[in-house]
């Protein structure tokens, strides 16, 4: 504001605009005069994720493709619940992911980069004005289970997460927000010192060491026992339960002795356990367990006092469901960003 010779306000009056109405230009800007808002359209411009293509699921599921100003492409998924009135955005942290865990076709892209705080809120607004458009409600949920590891690009995750849930922006509660990661215990304690308050999930599909690395290589150097230890931190810390998001695959990790050694790890702290049912990935040999396999497994875990629910797959028509989300249409560039 200075250097426009702007009285302090109008700062404000802007991050509203960008952050609790989501404008698109600033003509729409409306408490601003015509002059000002000519001087800001010379100066600067607003940076907004162009939507590329819309996919619309039979379960009510939307999926969006947004294309960035590079280029590259990013997904995000609606997911509505009429019944709870709860209404989810699933979002993007990174342009495909580093991590190459063996069932999950966002790994199979590699790494393209990073996305920014604004690239990450952004996914929110434009499909907040889809679900007030679609639904009549807004979105009531966030959850960073899209592409990429969020733990990855730790600041501006953190960034995005404290842009939505400003009085400044669109105000929502960090309890609404659920933080996905593959698993790094030392980003899940340093999470945890941010006192965010936010939920946290950990991606765990197999309770011992041995199977985990064979699926995810990010276990190879943060093994169970280190990641336990993260957790409990983090719970204590937080006072929030923490998720685990367990997929089934065929004769891999849904018999009795994964339900065990999936119990044993619930007795550190308090868990909540959402077993996936498998949404088959080209070039992966994994296979989906029967549905009656699942069930069977679930008994097993809830028998022994351990907080389990079955979770159907939404959006698998159309490529939105868990592990899916991929961009199959964009040539895949393998690097490494360091955490940051």
């Amino acid at each position: 504001m200075e250097k426009l010779g702007w009285q302090r306000f109008r700062s404000d009056q802007l991050i509203s605009w960008l952050w609790e109405h989501g404008v698109r230009s600033f003509e729409e800007m409306t408490n601003l005069s015509k002059q000002q808002r000519q001087e800001l359209n010379e100066r600067y411009y607003i940076p907004r994720l162009v939507t590329d293509k819309v996919q619309y699921s039979t379960d009510g599921t939307v999926k969006f493709r947004f294309k960035l100003h590079d280029g590259y492409m990013i997904e995000s998924v609606l997911i509505p619940v009429d019944e709870e009135e709860r209404y989810t955005v699933c979002v993007s942290s990174q342009a495909g992911c580093s991590l190459t865990c063996k069932f999950c076709a966002t790994g199979q892209m590699g790494l393209l980069r990073n996305l920014t705080a604004s690239e990450i809120f952004d996914q929110y607004t434009e499909v907040n004005r889809c679900c007030q458009e679609r639904y009549g409600r807004k979105l009531s949920n966030i959850v960073f289970m899209g592409m990429g590891e969020p733990l990855l690009n730790y600041k501006q995750v953190v960034g995005a997460i404290r842009r939505l849930s400003s009085a400044k922006g669109p105000g929502l509660s960090p309890r609404r927000m659920t933080v996905s990661t593959a698993g790094i215990a030392k980003m899940i304690v340093r999470l945890a010192d941010e006192d965010l308050k936010v939920n946290l999930a950990l991606s765990l599909h197999a309770a011992d060491d041995d199977k985990r690395s064979t699926m995810m290589p990010i276990n190879e150097y943060n093994d169970l026992q280190s990641l336990m230890s993260a957790l409990k931190y983090f719970n204590q810390k937080t006072g929030n339960k923490i998720s685990y998001e367990y997929i089934a695959f065929a004769g891999f990790n849904d018999q009795a002795s994964d339900a065990r050694n999936l119990v044993r790890l619930c007795s550190h702290f308090p868990v909540m356990v959402n077993v996936i049912e498998y949404n088959p990935v080209r070039g992966s040999d994994y296979e989906k367990s029967s549905e009656d396999q699942i069930n069977q497994f679930a008994k097993m875990v809830r028998e022994q006092g351990v907080m389990i629910t079955v979770r159907r797959s939404r959006g698998k028509d159309i490529d939105a469901a868990c592990g899916q989300l991929a961009n199959q249409e964009q040539n895949p560039i393998s690097k490494t960003i360091p955490t940051s």
